[in-house]
């Protein structure tokens, strides 16, 4: 069941948290390999879907007890076809891919229900290409005509929506909008920046919300930054209008660049309770946002002290 498509509960304003670093964490915290850094795989075998159902429902409980929404994600990012090649997919198993972790989050979700909080199902679509360093650019029409399958492919199965993240240009978030409202979904657009504040393509992250906006007629349900720190972008943000278009954040842990973490072979965790209060001096500067979680070395302990830390 479609239980949010046609109303996202985190735009009235309703705190809601998401999960963390989930690569990140099995692989170093847990000792999980993850084929290709491809969440979706570890669906292939009861091992790895245990693991998932563990990791997720650690924070579906934090959720509950903090009567908390939660945005529930499906493991999609690389579950396209830039990656087939790297994973050995035809687009048949990509599309399997998809609909299966959509169906793995909805059993959680039914599984979670009781406990009262809103749960939001969250189709991941990523890049296409490097997050870290995107290969080449990509026109929006370009954009559009090959996210649209992937989309597709969610908007067929019980997801309420679609969030782009670790996006690098301005053209791929506009490309996804597009193809995602000509499915019947809301679109959340997340970029990623570097240490400077900025995309790696090197376009501050003001222009690229203005740019997706512009060229959709404000299309996208938010937009949100994940895969920095929050020193990395802290000072972007100013008192112009754009700056409410941002209702979410999924912070790293670390301080290190895109490129010193892709050399990084231990976990950089960061300080559980530094992030937290992060969180909460943005929360003070942008008292509208309301979707919180984590990305590259956070865990539960990360979100739990930050949405306290948010909450308090």
């Amino acid at each position: 069941m479609q239980a949010y498509r046609n109303a996202l509960p985190q735009l009235d304003g309703k705190f809601f948290l998401t999960d963390a670093g989930l690569e990140t964490d099995l692989i170093f915290n847990r000792g999980i390999e993850i084929r290709e850094f491809a969440a979706h795989t570890l669906l292939l075998d009861s091992a790895g879907r245990k693991a998932l159902a563990d990791y997720l429902g650690r924070f579906l409980v934090l959720a509950a007890d903090l009567d908390a929404g939660f945005v529930l994600d499906s493991q999609t990012w690389k579950a396209h076809p830039h990656w087939g090649g790297d994973l050995g997919a035809t687009d048949e198993e990509l599309e399997a891919a998809n609909r299966e972790s959509v169906a793995f989050i909805a059993a959680l979700r039914d599984e979670y229900s009781r406990n009262g909080g809103q749960i939001v199902l969250n189709g991941v679509i990523g890049p296409r290409g490097d997050a870290y360093a995107p290969e080449a650019d990509i026109a929006a029409h370009e954009a559009e005509d090959y996210h649209a399958q992937q989309i597709g492919w969610l908007a067929d199965t019980e997801i309420d929506m679609v969030t782009a993240l670790t996006f690098t240009q301005a053209e791929e978030a506009i490309g996804v909008v597009r193809a995602a409202r000509a499915a019947g979904l809301p679109a959340v657009i997340s970029f990623t920046v570097e240490t400077n504040g900025a995309l790696p393509s090197g376009q501050p992250l003001s222009e690229a919300i203005l740019a997706v906006d512009a060229a959709t007629d404000s299309g996208a349900a938010y937009f949100m930054v994940n895969c920095a720190h929050p020193d990395h972008f802290f000072d972007v943000f100013d008192d112009a209008d754009w700056v409410r278009r941002v209702r979410g954040l999924r912070c790293n842990a670390s301080r290190l660049s895109h490129a010193e973490l892709d050399a990084c072979e231990t976990l950089d965790d960061g300080n559980p309770v530094e992030f937290a209060m992060q969180y909460r001096n943005l929360v003070r500067r942008m008292p509208w946002l309301n979707v919180f979680g984590g990305c590259c070395g956070t865990d539960i302990r990360h979100v739990a002290e930050l949405a306290n830390a948010v909450r308090g």
